[in-house]
C-alpha cells in the first residue's frame, strides 16, 4: 500500500513554493495487528497541553536599538575583557543595557556584562536585576540565579528591593528543570523573608506542585492563598488547579474548582472548557465531555469551541476506536467554518492507524494535502514511523524516515525513540547506537523543536551500552535529557548501576543526588552497590553520605552496613563522622560493637573532644550498650587526661559498673599530683560508697594532698578508712612509695 501526499516544503522561500509528492509505503502486508502509539508533536503545531503556561508568557519587546545590537554582537563573539567595550561606556543607557542583556546567547558571557557594566558606574535597576535573574534561570544555571536573587539588596545597597517577581521567575526556573523540592524552598524563603507571594506567585507554585502530581500540596497550597494571604484567584489559577488534577485523574475535583470560579467572579474561558474536555476524555467520559462542549455557548455567551476543542473530542473518540464519532466532530468542525489544523489531521491519522483504517487513513491525508495550510510534520512522520514499527516493517519505517531528511522536516526526539527501540528489541544494538549517537551529536534532546523527549523510551539502548562498558555514552545522552527536565527513574538507575560495574562510583552517586533532586525513589540496590564500592575503594566519607541519602529514602541498611562504615571511618581517622555515625545508629537502635565505640571515644578524647566524647558515651549507656570503660581510662592516663579519666570512672560507678581499682589508684595519684585533691576526693568518695576503697594504696598520698590544700574535714574523712596497722602488709603498702605506673598497670 501507498500513500501519495501533496506537500509544500516548508523551508523553502515563500515566493519559491515547491511541490512535491512522498510516497509512504506501507509494505504488502495491510492486516497491522493492534497497534498503541504514543502521541507525538511538533513545535509548529498547537499544543493543547502548554495552553495554560502560554498564558501567563509575557510579551517581549522586539525594537532593539543598534547600539545593543552592536554591543551584544561584540560579546556573542569576541573573548571577553573588561577592555572589550570600553568605548562603548558613556553611551550605554538603562534601554539599552537591557536590550544587551536579551540579546547576549551565553549566560556566562550576560553576567560578566552585567557586573562590568556596575564597576563602570552603572545603576542597575529592578528591570535589568530581573532579566539577569531570568537569563540565569532560564539556561538552567540555578544556583547561580539563586544567589544572585540573595545578593540584589546589597548589589544594590538597598535601593532595589527584592519583589516577588524575583521570586517567581526562579521557582518557574527551578520548575521547568524538574526541580520541584527547590521550587517549594524558595516558595517557603521568600515568605520567612518577609515577600508576600502574589497571584502569579500562587500560580507558578501550583503549577510546579501540579506538574509533579502533588495535588494534596497544591491543595494546601491554594487554602493558604485564600485564608492565609487573601490573595484574589484569577482565571490562570483554576486553570492551573483544572489543568492539574484532570491530568492526575481528578476530573471530580477538577469540576469542583470549575464551579468555584463563579465565587471570585472569574469566568471561565476557552482554556477552562479545552482543558475540562481534556481531562474527561482522558478518563474515557467521552459522551460527558462531548455534552459539555454542546452546552458552552448556552452557559457563556461568545464563548464557542475552537478548533482545540474539537481537536480533543476527534482524539478522545480515537482513544476508544469509535472512528465514527471521530469523523463525525470533523465535519462537525468543517459545519462550523473552523478549519483543521495539523494536530487535528495527526491527531486522527493516528487513530485511524490504531484502528487499521488505512484506506480512510489515505483519504485524510489527500484531504490534508487539499487544504493547502496543513503540511505534514514531524508528528505525521512520527505516527507512519511507529505503524511501521508496530508492525514489524522496519525496512518501510527506515524509508519514512529518510524521506523526512529529503522534505527537511527535522527529525525530532520521538523520531528517533521510536527507531532506537525498536531496533533493540529486534537485537540490532549496532544500528540502534549509531542512531543513538547521532541523536547525541545533533543534539535533537536539547532542542526546543519537537515533544518533550521521554527517558524511558531509551532504557533498552542505556542497558545495552552499560552491560557493554559504554556507560559514558550512555551518560552523556542522559544528562542531556537531564537538561531537558526530563527523567525516568528507572533509567537512572541502569546507569548508575553501570558507572557501579565499571568501578566509576563516584560518577554513580553523582547521578544518584541528581535522581534525589528530582523526587525520584532508587532502589535499594543502587544504594547497597554505592557503599560497598566505596568501602572497596577506600572512600568511607562518601559511604558515609550515601548511607545518609539511604535513611533519607526510608530504607533500613543492614547492621553489618552500619559497621563497615564506622570501622573504615575509624581506620581513616574521620572521628567526627565516626560519632555522627554512632549517633545515628543510637537513634535507630542499632545494635553497637564494643571495640568500635570504644575506639571512637579514644579518638575524640585525643583529638580534644572530651565533650562529644562524654555525650556520646551517655547515649551509649543510655540505649543500654556499653563501651570497654578500662580501655579509654588507661587511654587517657597514658595521655595525661586525670581530669576526663575522673569524669568516666564516676560515669561507670555511678552505673553499677566494674571498674578496675589499680585505675583509680593510677587516677587519685594523677590528680594528687596536678593538686586536683577534691576531684580525687570525690573519687574516692564514692568508692568508699560503694564499699570499694579497702584495696586502694594511695589514700596515705591523697591525705596529704587534701592537707596541702587546707582540706582537713576530706582529710580527716580519708584518714579514718585508711586499714588499721594490724593489716601490716596492706599497712606497708599503704606507707610505700609509689610503684612505677606499667608495674601497677
Amino acid at each position: 500500500m501507498c500513500v501519495l501526499i501533496h506537500v509544500g516544503l516548508h523551508h523553502t522561500p515563500l515566493h519559491q513554493k515547491c511541490l512535491c509528492y512522498i510516497t509512504f509505503f506501507f509494505g504488502n502486508n495491510n492486516h497491522f495487528s493492534p497497534i498503541k502509539f504514543r502521541c507525538f508533536c511538533s513545535v509548529q503545531t498547537q499544543n493543547l497541553n502548554n495552553e495554560v503556561e502560554q498564558q501567563q508568557q509575557q510579551p517581549r519587546s522586539r525594537n532593539n536599538s543598534k547600539t545593543a545590537k552592536t554591543v551584544a554582537n561584540l560579546i556573542n563573539y569576541k573573548p571577553w575583557s573588561n577592555e572589550l567595550l570600553s568605548s562603548f561606556t558613556p553611551s550605554l543607557s538603562k534601554t539599552t543595557v537591557f536590550q544587551t542583556l536579551r540579546h547576549i546567547k551565553v549566560p556566562t558571557k550576560a553576567f560578566l556584562f552585567f557586573n562590568w557594566i556596575h564597576e563602570k558606574g552603572f545603576s542597575h535597576d529592578p528591570r535589568t536585576y530581573f532579566i539577569m535573574l531570568e537569563i540565569l534561570g532560564r539556561e538552567k544555571n540555578l544556583n547561580i540565579a539563586r544567589n544572585f536573587l540573595y545578593s540584589i539588596e546589597k548589589r544594590s545597597n538597598g535601593e532595589v528591593k527584592l519583589e516577588d517577581r524575583f521570586f517567581n521567575s526562579l521557582i518557574r526556573s527551578y520548575g521547568e528543570a524538574g526541580l520541584f523540592k527547590e521550587s517549594v524552598k524558595l516558595f517557603e524563603n521568600m515568605k520567612l523573608i518577609g515577600v508576600s507571594p502574589g497571584v502569579v506567585t500562587f500560580n507558578s507554585i501550583l503549577l510546579v506542585l501540579l506538574r509533579r502530581g502533588r495535588t494534596n500540596m497544591a491543595k494546601e497550597v491554594y487554602d493558604e492563598m485564600l485564608k492565609t494571604y487573601g490573595v484574589k484567584p484569577d482565571t490562570y489559577t483554576y486553570n492551573i488547579l483544572i489543568r492539574g488534577f484532570c491530568k492526575n485523574s481528578m476530573v471530580d475535583e477538577g469540576f469542583y474548582f470549575f464551579k468555584e470560579m463563579t465565587s471570585f467572579d472569574c469566568d471561565p474561558d476557552i482554556v477552562t472548557y479545552n482543558t475540562l474536555v481534556d481531562g474527561l476524555c482522558r478518563a474515557g467520559k467521552i459522551k460527558v465531555a462531548h455534552n459539555l462542549v454542546n452546552g458552552m455557548s448556552k452557559k457563556c455567551k461568545g464563548l464557542n469551541p475552537d478548533v482545540v476543542t474539537y481537536t480533543t473530542l476527534i482524539r478522545g473518540y480515537c482513544m476508544k476506536q469509535e472512528i465514527d464519532e471521530a469523523l463525525d466532530i470533523l465535519e462537525e468542525m468543517n459545519g462550523r467554518g473552523l478549519k483543521p489544523n495539523i494536530v487535528t489531521y495527526n491527531t486522527l491519522i493516528k487513530g485511524l492507524c490504531e484502528a487499521q483504517k488505512w484506506d480512510k487513513m489515505k483519504e485524510i491525508l489527500e484531504q490534508m494535502k487539499g487544504d493547502g495550510g496543513s503540511i505534514p510534520d514531524a508528528c505525521t512522520f512520527n505516527t507512519l514511523i511507529n505503524s511501521h514499527c508496530c508492525a514489524g516493517n522496519l525496512d518501510e519505517a527506515f524509508k519514512v524516515f529518510e524521506n523526512m531528511k529529503k522534505l527537511e522536516v527535522t527529525a525530532d526526539s520521538a523520531s528517533y525513540s521510536v527507531l532506537i527501540r525498536t531496533l533493540c528489541q529486534k537485537g540490532d544494538y549496532d544500528k540502534a547506537e549509531m542512531l543513538f549517537d547521532e541523536l547525541f551529536e545533533k543534539e535533537i534532546l536539547l532542542s526546543s523543536y519537537g515533544p518533550k523527549p521521554l527517558a524511558a523510551s531509551y532504557k533498552r539502548i542505556f542497558q545495552y551500552l552499560c552491560e557493554n562498558g559504554k556507560i559514558k555514552k550512555a551518560e552523556r545522552v542522559l544528562r542531556q535529557l537531564m537538561k531537558r527536565g526530563t527523567q525516568d527513574p528507572l533509567s537512572y538507575q541502569i546507569v548508575i548501576l553501570g558507572h557501579c560495574k565499571e568501578g566509576s562510583y563516584e560518577n554513580g552517586y553523582g547521578l544518584l543526588v541528581w535522581m534525589l533532586r528530582r523526587d525520584f525513589l532508587p532502589d535499594i540496590d543502587i544504594y547497597d552497590y554505592l557503599i560497598d564500592g566505596f568501602l572497596r575503594k577506600d572512600k568511607p566519607l562518601l559511604a558515609k553520605e550515601t548511607l545518609e541519602k539511604m535513611l533519607k529514602s526510608s530504607y533500613k541498611p543492614q547492621t553489618s552496613t552500619w559497621h563497615s562504615i564506622l570501622n573504615r571511618l575509624l581506620d581513616k581517622g574521620c572521628v567526627q563522622e565516626s560519632a555522627g555515625v554512632i549517633v545515628m545508629m543510637l537513634e535507630r537502635n542499632i545494635r553497637q560493637n564494643i571495640n568500635f565505640s570504644t575506639k571512637c571515644l579514644q579518638l575524640l578524647f585525643d583529638r580534644g573532644l572530651q565533650d562529644k566524647a562524654f555525650k556520646i558515651t551517655e547515649l551509649i549507656y543510655k540505649n543500654g550498650f556499653r563501651v570497654k570503660m578500662d580501655e579509654v581510662v588507661l587511654f587517657l592516663c597514658n595521655k595525661r587526661r586525670a581530669l576526663e579519666a575522673c569524669k568516666l570512672l564516676l560515669f561507670s560507678l555511678k552505673n553499677n559498673e566494674n571498674i578496675d581499682i589499680d585505675l583509680c589508684n593510677i587516677v587519685i595519684l594523677d590528680l594528687c599530683k596536678l593538686n586536683k585533691a577534691s576531684e580525687a576526693f570525690r573519687l574516692c568518695y564514692e568508692l568508699v560508697e560503694k564499699g570499694l576503697h579497702q584495696d586502694l594504696i594511695c589514700l596515705n598520698d591523697l591525705v596529704a594532698a587534701l592537707e596541702t590544700e587546707g582540706r582537713t574535714e576530706e582529710a580527716t574523712f580519708i584518714s579514718k578508712r585508711i586499714p588499721r596497722p594490724d593489716h601490716l602488709d596492706r599497712s606497708e603498702r599503704n606507707n610505700s612509695t609509689t610503684k612505677p605506673r606499667t608495674n601497677k598497670m
